[in-house]
């Protein structure tokens, strides 16, 4: 797969969502997730570190269609 054929799900792994997507980082932590980087390392999905944080399921669908637009290069709002 093709770095331009990636597509973010809520069950891809945190590691790898950084390595694909660096901006998600500072996405996530606009978003309460802030633990990315404050030193205490992340395991798991999208989804799973999203619900330790509190987040529905609806949220969490916001998460993956902001991050896959994000992946895609178009301009969105962290608010």
């Amino acid at each position: 797969m093709t770095e331009s054929e990636k597509k973010i799900t809520k069950n891809l792994e945190i590691e790898e969502l950084v390595r694909i997507l660096p901006e998600s980082v500072s996405y996530l932590m606009e978003k309460g997730i802030r633990c990315l980087r404050c030193g205490e390392p992340i395991w798991g999905t999208l989804e799973s570190a999203s619900i330790e944080k509190g987040f529905n399921q609806n949220e969490i669908e916001t998460f993956v269609n902001d991050l896959n637009s994000l992946l895609k290069g178009k301009q969105i709002n962290f608010v």
